[in-house]
């Protein structure tokens, strides 16, 4: 029964289909179709979009996943967040970060934008934290 019905389909109702289209002869006689008949040919014109679309795919450059963009692909992956603590006599401050992810605008200087890039790709990427030792 369900073959049937998609034999009718394929057999009968789309040719019918195709033979009632507003399909001009010329380029230009897309230009003067009305609005009744440009509707008609709109399910025929997905179609072919989706089709075309389907056929370049394969070619279109692929998308990075966000997981490819890892910064930290294997330094203490069990942590949360990777962050580092060096004593450091002669800082000016007492505390300096800097960035470890490359994405901070105030580069080398850490501005938390690993914060963002944590939450979006599941890396665990942290500063680099040098600390003044107070004596």
């Amino acid at each position: 029964m369900v073959l049937e019905s998609v034999s009718k389909i394929i057999k009968v109702q789309l040719p019918a289909y195709l033979k009632r289209l507003p399909l001009p002869e010329t380029i230009g006689g897309f230009a003067r179709l009305t609005v009744s008949e440009w509707l008609r040919l709109l399910p025929l014109l997905g179609i072919l979009a989706l089709l075309g679309y389907l056929t370049i795919r394969p070619f279109l450059p692929k998308k990075k996943k966000q997981r490819d963009c890892l910064i930290n692909l294997k330094i203490q992956k069990e942590n949360p967040k990777v962050v580092n603590e060096i004593d450091i006599e002669d800082l000016k401050s007492t505390n300096v970060c800097y960035c470890r992810c490359w994405r901070s605008k105030t580069f080398p200087v850490c501005d938390k934008s690993h914060l963002k890039h944590n939450e979006l790709t599941g890396d665990n990427v942290g500063p680099l934290i040098l600390k003044k030792k107070i004596l």
